[in-house]
């Protein structure tokens, strides 16, 4: 049986990935770049300069005195998490003084990756409150950062007061398995979820 064009354009849309946004989000120096850098399969875009001495009275080092760079407006990268199915990353600054971007970021996003870490865990609530707000869908991972005390992720949950259906990991950001497993649970989630709002069938 011969096939005409629009038959070879069916077949051509049927194999094109769906594609979904994630935002990865959380505190000042969590771990945000490094789990973009980590699991993307290109060459990620990073927005990152330098710490100065005029932003020491805005920017809070405790628990990260060896941090010399910021990201100032986001991180990009991608993952094939199967054939049919691709995630564009977005990751969020992390002080308050750049949320004014965190709007526009968020549009559009299947759900978001909140990072965690146990030393600065309050720094999470801010996150945490947006996503909450807006309905949309997320996952706290806690980045297991070397000399941190760990705690079982029920612990982690308590502290942040976090629904029962929010899904709370550990993982080491700088692990490209750990990453990827983080970005499947903030997709299953969400697929759960619903986020009030007709999602995508995913493969």
């Amino acid at each position: 049986m011969a096939f005409g064009r629009s038959d070879r354009r069916r077949r051509s849309a049927a194999a094109e990935p769906v594609t979904l946004k994630i935002l990865v989000a959380g505190g000042f120096g969590v771990g945000k770049t490094t789990l973009v850098g980590a699991v993307s399969e290109i060459q990620p875009l990073r927005t990152e300069e330098r710490l100065t001495e005029a932003g020491r009275p805005v920017d809070d080092l405790d628990g990260v005195e060896a941090k010399t760079t910021t990201t100032v407006a986001m991180d990009f990268g991608r993952i094939t998490v199967n054939e049919g199915l691709v995630l564009y990353l977005f990751g969020t600054p992390g002080q308050d003084r750049f949320w004014f971007l965190w709007d526009e970021l968020a549009r559009g996003a299947l759900g978001a990756v909140v990072l965690a870490d146990t030393r600065r865990l309050a720094d999470s609530f801010s996150a945490i409150d947006y996503f909450e707000r807006r309905g949309l869908p997320f996952t706290v991972a806690v980045n297991c950062f070397d000399g941190a005390d760990r705690y079982p992720p029920q612990a982690v949950r308590e502290a942040l007061d976090l629904a029962p259906e929010i899904p709370v990991m550990l993982c080491d950001a700088r692990l490209k398995n750990d990453a990827r497993d983080v970005l499947i649970s903030v997709v299953e989630h969400a697929r759960e979820a619903g986020a009030g709002r007709r999602e995508p069938a995913l493969p």
